[in-house]
């Protein structure tokens, strides 16, 4: 096998794992002298947001900007974009391994949403933006890839490593670096694969109701704790007017025209209150996992201390006193040590919560392994508990409230495995 075919197999589960996670997709049309732009922001957040960025000099353009990740109480990362010059840009999550600096005598970028707003404030082409990044160390992007596209159609896509340019009148971009995935790769992503054979098979129209069917054939879907699609996005870059549409519901599109709007200076919207009340984004508002939730998060640190503590006790008292049954020592012991694991897959794993269970992580064997232990889990915590009722009154009094408390701890778990969908399995 080639390095190339290695590459691009190991890509096949790699993206695809991180598409999962927070998957995106975008495509660009152009007819004539219109170019439209399609953006799909595909992630579990609950706080999508728009605002506007007026000019501060003369030299700049005004802007406009959406994004879902709080970098701050007030301060939200960019994901798409559009200035009044019309150039807009989408950002996707993607990989490309780390190879060696390039890039050691260019500029630091810090701030990664002062960087991203700034591109649209001083730059009204690819041929600038390309200039703008050749001047900075954009290896800082190392798990994005971004997409440039100006009013007269042309792109450029910025990987961490290259800059490449490019002016077909369709182009479909979702999570991968164009340079090291071919297209047989990328096409295993079938928001991506949807996009390329739906424009391929249809007559281009640069109109918002046709790029509203683009967007809906791209968007991703799940069974399981609410759509992948957080917000939809359609620029226009002649007009300069943008619609939005609000998780997967493409009946409701609010439409803005950036020009007036930047007349009426700088302002900040929250989505969700733009559009009507929405029963599945509801369940997913009202749905608490760690990533949310910072009390879940702490309780799962601290019930993994405790399981922790509790096998080191039951260790030491066999050792001390050989009264403690062999059932009991490697029964708690290996049910905790499993546990403990999987605390740590459920506070780092976010793909845990909404996709089918058991969770799949391509590549990942030990995620998927320890993905069973809710059913792991219930069975030994069964055999325990009557072993436990069986046995108690021989079981010295301190003993007895340790595995109690132990015991509860395991209820506890099963109920909130419940809870998170961990035993539903036939989605």
């Amino acid at each position: 096998m080639t390095l190339d075919a290695k590459l691009n197999f190991f890509l096949i589960g790699l993206f695809i794992s991180v598409a999962n996670c927070f998957g995106c997709s975008m495509y660009k049309i152009t007819v004539g002298e219109c170019t439209m732009v399609g953006c799909n922001e595909d992630a579990w957040r609950t706080t999508s947001t728009l605002w506007f960025e007026t000019a501060k000099s003369p030299e700049e353009f005004g802007a406009a900007f959406t994004g879902s990740r709080k970098v701050s109480e007030l301060v939200t990362a960019p994901q798409s974009g559009m200035n009044e010059k019309g150039l807009c840009f989408s950002r996707l999550a993607a990989y490309h391994p780390i190879i060696e600096n390039m890039f050691s005598n260019r500029k630091r970028i810090n701030n990664e949403v002062d960087f991203l707003t700034s591109v649209l404030h001083q730059c009204e082409s690819v041929e600038e933006v390309e200039a703008f990044y050749k001047e900075y160390d954009h290896r800082f992007f190392i798990d994005d890839v971004l997409i440039y596209i100006d009013s007269a159609g042309g792109y450029l896509i910025v990987e961490p490593y290259q800059l490449l340019r490019g002016d077909e009148a369709v182009y479909v971009l979702s999570n991968f670096c164009p340079s090291i995935t071919n297209n047989e790769v990328a096409r295993n992503l079938g928001r991506y694969r949807k996009g390329e054979d739906y424009l391929a098979e249809v007559d281009l129209i640069t109109s918002f109701e046709f790029c509203e069917k683009v967007s809906d054939t791209m968007h991703v879907c799940r069974e399981r704790n609410g759509d992948g699609t957080l917000l939809t996005s359609i620029w226009d870059l002649s007009s300069r007017k943008f619609n939005l549409y609000f998780y997967h519901d493409f009946e409701h599109a609010v439409q803005f025209d950036l020009l007036e709007m930047l007349d009426k200076g700088d302002s900040q919207w929250d989505i969700p209150k733009l559009f009507p009340e929405n029963e599945e984004f509801l369940r997913l508002k009202t749905y608490y996992t760690p990533f949310n939730t910072p009390f879940l998060r702490v309780s799962l640190v601290l019930i993994a201390a405790f399981l922790l503590l509790f096998t080191g006790a039951f260790v030491l008292h066999y050792l001390k006193t050989s009264q403690f049954t062999l059932v009991y020592l490697f029964g708690f012991s290996l049910t905790n040590v499993i546990l403990i694991a999987y605390l740590f897959v459920l506070a780092t794993t976010i793909g845990v919560y909404y996709f089918d269970a058991p969770f799949f992580q391509a590549g990942n064997y030990g995620v998927n392994v320890l993905s069973f232990t809710p059913f792991y889990s219930i069975i030994l915590m069964i055999i325990l508990l009557r072993h436990f009722v069986r046995h108690r009154t021989a079981i010295q009094r301190y003993m007895r409230y340790l595995i109690f408390t132990n015991l509860v701890l395991y209820m506890v778990l099963v109920c909130g495995f419940m809870y998170w969908g961990l035993y539903d399995v036939f989605h």
